[in-house]
């Protein structure tokens, strides 16, 4: 709760005097908010709460035209699976991800980056309050196998 949550509570409190109005604020949460796994309880529960933050901090931000958003990857292929899995089991926890995602593969961390930026641009200047799932369909789509 502390790094997933908290720290995300107390980033916004502590950079809120020194943004500008009309500024945005785009905190990170996770498609684990959606989706339950063995394990993943509190990770999936304070990554909903983030999502819920983000609601709420828009709505007591709206008098400074303040944006504020989630971003929510899911699968991204990054350095940390070789930190949390040994390297003779990495190519098939990739591939487990692989195999449950719609578009058929993992994220880039520049995927992210791009939403990131978009939220963070005025091209999006009406969406307030709200998560984008950035997770190649893996919330909302199903794949029958």
């Amino acid at each position: 709760m502390d790094l997933n949550l908290k720290s995300s509570y107390f980033t916004v409190q502590k950079a809120l005097p020194y943004l500008n109005d009309g500024a945005s604020i785009i905190l990170i949460a996770s498609s684990a908010a959606h989706r339950v796994a063995p394990g993943m309880t509190i990770y999936a529960a304070a990554k909903a709460a983030v999502i819920t933050l983000a609601k709420g901090l828009s709505l007591d931000l709206l008098s400074r035209n303040i944006r504020v958003n989630a971003l929510s990857p899911g699968s991204i292929d990054t350095p940390v699976f070789g930190k949390l899995v040994p390297e003779e089991h990495l190519a098939q926890v990739k591939q487990l991800w692989t195999d449950i995602i719609p578009v058929g593969r993992q994220g880039l961390s520049s995927e992210i980056g791009k939403t990131a930026v978009f939220l963070a641009s005025d091209d999006s200047s009406f969406i307030v309050g709200t998560e984008i799932l950035v997770d190649g369909g893996m919330t909302n789509i199903s794949l029958m196998k």
